[in-house]
């Protein structure tokens, strides 16, 4: 993975320029170790080897005898990683447990994790498991101190991995599921977490369920490239294939990964698989043919190791000459040094005045910025004060506004019940009336009659009504209005019914008013629902709230 610097610049100003014309400042120097070990980096990912640890080991040696932590760290990791790809495992473990005591002395965790993933590796290259689960563990648990997701989800996959290669499959599935979230956000990744979690599952004994979600994943796969995760899914439909005893599929599919990889790793895995599924299928000629295939890839394989084994050697050569010459030029430069600091002396001492003077001037400049952010910071301080005060008056208003608003609301509801239920009542009355006159036996009392009209003199349900009308309108504006605009074929018993609605009065108290039962209070809410059209899902009250 590439590495990112975050390069730090120092400017100077006045006299001491001149210094720096002659001697190169140490911001300088650290900008230049930087670029050094981007050079190294940029040569190891193209395979340059040499030249990237020529550019890495020069950084280190600078880094080292400035004792620049950060530098020294990155230079000695990567010198580790150029190793590690030329195959010389001893080596790089070397440079990197260097790498680790830095981090571990001298930097923060999040480096300390970075060099222990890259050991863990190393010892998987190795079949070092033990080794490698340890060192992933370290990593993983670093990674969750510091809550950094996405090395969560890295170095869970890792230890995951780590566990399949152990044969433990349990464990293993609990951390390939644990970083599956972590890296959904990128797709490489993420594919490298499934393939990961599809290995597990050939490792279960799944071999049917593992080939069919590696190729549902091979088809849908960003970047096949990546990390060799193509070839690694093909490994596991041959290998699922060879278990559920489909040999002519293992076969075919192990021939088309034949012919795409080049990998002397991946091939002699090939081989095996092939003549596995021919001493499976009784064609042992072909098997011991691919049996010799086997061997020579193992003979490729170990010149392609003593090749880089002679490059690392050349290399160490190289490297011990280049100290050599470090060397020498330090003793010369130590030299030149000397006489360089005598005449620099009277400079210094001269640039020492004026950076007093600017001291000076600079400590006056930065009292006086001081007081004036002071002075800011009261007036700040004294507008939130006030504009603290203006919140808590408005919320003080807004609190009372909806106390008074909240009262009238209840007065008016009692009010308004009062006079529906007086309303109600001289219904009740006029129909007991009407009742009452209509019977031929009390027409002929003149009594009872006189009484009966003195009753009905006294009822003013209409203009009660009219008062309650008017009342209503008030609390609710226009209410009323809207409901005949909207549904004019409403009666005059339709609207007091729905203004008690209105009102939210519960079936029971509407009932006791109208002087109904509740059943034929509900039935006269769905009439009225029924009469205005309205949507099965829609209630009355809901409706008249929207109104």
């Amino acid at each position: 993975m590439r590495i990112l610097f975050n390069r730090k610049h120092t400017g100077t100003v006045y006299i001491l320029l001149l210094l720096f014309s002659f001697f190169p400042a140490k911001a300088q120097n650290l900008e230049y170790c930087d670029s050094l070990v981007v050079k190294g980096i940029d040569a190891l990912w193209k395979k340059e080897h040499v030249k990237s640890l020529e550019l890495l080991t020069k950084a280190r040696t600078i880094a080292e005898r400035k004792q620049w932590h950060r530098q020294f760290f990155l230079a000695t990791n990567n010198i580790g990683a150029n190793y590690f790809e030329m195959l010389d495992y001893g080596e790089a473990l070397d440079y990197y447990l260097e790498a680790y005591n830095t981090a571990l002395k001298h930097l923060d965790p999040t480096s300390e994790m970075v060099v222990l993933n890259n050991i863990a590796i190393l010892y998987s290259k190795e079949d070092n498991n033990e080794k490698a689960r340890e060192y992933f563990k370290k990593a993983y648990d670093i990674a969750k101190e510091n809550k950094d997701a996405i090395k969560i989800g890295l170095y869970a996959m890792n230890l995951g991995s780590a566990y399949n290669a152990s044969k433990d499959p349990v464990t293993a599935r609990k951390y390939i599921l644990e970083s599956i979230p972590y890296l959904k956000n990128d797709p490489n990744l993420y594919a490298m977490s499934q393939v990961t979690l599809v290995q597990n599952d050939l490792i279960s004994g799944n071999a049917s369920e593992a080939r069919k979600r590696a190729q549902d994943l091979y088809e849908t796969l960003p970047n096949k490239k990546f990390n060799n995760i193509g070839p690694q899914l093909q490994l596991v439909i041959i290998e699922a294939y060879i278990k559920e005893g489909i040999y002519p599929l293992a076969e075919a599919e192990a021939k088309d990964l034949l012919q795409k990889t080049k990998s002397p790793e991946t091939r002699k895995t090939i081989f095996d698989f092939l003549s596995e599924t021919y001493v499976k299928t009784k064609r042992f000629e072909q098997a011991l043919q691919y049996k010799d295939s086997v061997i020579k890839a193992e003979k490729e394989l170990e010149s392609i190791k003593n090749g880089r084994l002679y490059e690392n050697n050349k290399v160490k050569f190289e490297i011990s000459e280049y100290r050599k010459q470090i060397a020498a030029n330090e003793a010369k430069l130590k030299h030149e040094r000397r006489l360089f600091y005598t005449a620099i002396g009277f400079l210094a001492a001269f640039a020492i005045i004026i950076a007093l003077i600017v001291r000076n001037m600079l400590s006056r400049h930065k009292q006086k910025k001081i007081i004036a952010e002071h002075n800011e910071r009261v007036i700040a301080l004294e507008l939130e004060k006030e504009k603290s005060e203006h919140e808590q008056k408005e919320t003080a208003a807004l609190l009372e506004e909806e106390r008074l608003k909240n009262e009238l609301e209840i007065r008016n509801r009692k009010l308004s019940a009062k006079a529906l239920y007086l309303s109600g009542r001289n219904q009740l009355i006029n129909e007991v009336i009407n009742t009452l006159s209509s019977s031929p036996e009390i027409a002929k009392n003149k009594t009872l009659s006189v009484q009966i009209k003195t009753l009905e003199n006294h009822l003013k349900s209409d203009d009660e009504w009219d008062s309650f009308i008017t009342h209503f309108e008030e609390v609710n504006h226009g209410f009323i209005n809207r409901l005949k605009t909207e549904h004019p074929t409403l009666t005059a018993n339709d609207i007091r019914f729905i203004s008690y609605v209105y009102m939210n009065l519960s079936n029971k108290e509407i009932a006791s008013m109208l002087n109904i039962t509740a059943e034929a209070c509900r039935k006269r809410k769905e009439r009225i629902s029924a009469k205005m059209a309205l949507p099965e899902n829609t209630t009355l009250f809901d409706y008249l709230s929207s109104l």
